[in-house]
C-alpha cells in the first residue's frame, strides 16, 4: 500500500508518481532540508513551529495530508520553478545513491505537476 500522486484529468494514460508511505516521507524531509528547514520541527510533523514562518513555495506539497485532497493548478505551477531548480543542482559526486533517488522522484513529479498546469486540473493524492 503507498501513495499516488496523479493528474485529475480522468485520463488513465497520465503519468503518476507513487511512493511507501515512509518513501514519500522521506521525500518530504530531503525537500524540506533543500529549503533550508527540518520538518520534523513543523507543526503538524512533531514539532511547532508554524508554516508561516517559512518561506518555500513547497510549503502545498510539503504540509498536506499524505492520502487525500488535491493541490490547485496554480499551486502546481508556483512549485515548478523551485522543483526544476532542486532537479538542476549537481552533486559533486553523482555516486550517492539518495540524491539519484531524490532526482528521480523530483523528476517524475515535475512531469505530473506540468500536466496538471498544462490541463488545468488538480494533483490528485490518492
Amino acid at each position: 500500500m503507498g501513495l499516488m500522486l496523479f493528474p485529475g484529468d480522468d485520463d488513465v494514460a497520465s503519468p503518476d508518481v507513487s511512493w511507501s508511505y515512509t518513501g514519500f516521507s522521506m521525500f518530504r524531509k530531503w525537500l524540506a532540508q533543500a529549503e533550508g528547514f527540518s520538518l520534523a520541527e513543523m507543526d503538524g510533523f512533531g514539532g511547532d513551529r508554524p508554516w508561516s514562518s517559512v518561506s518555500t513555495t513547497l510549503a502545498p506539497l510539503l504540509n498536506h495530508p499524505d492520502d487525500e485532497g488535491d493541490l490547485t493548478p496554480a499551486q502546481c505551477a508556483a512549485m515548478l520553478p523551485r522543483l526544476e531548480t532542486i532537479l538542476n543542482q549537481r552533486q559533486p559526486d553523482n555516486s550517492d545513491p539518495v540524491f539519484r533517488r531524490r532526482s528521480e522522484d523530483v523528476s517524475e513529479l515535475v512531469t505530473v505537476l506540468r500536466i496538471c498546469v498544462d490541463k488545468d486540473v488538480e494533483l490528485i493524492f490518492g
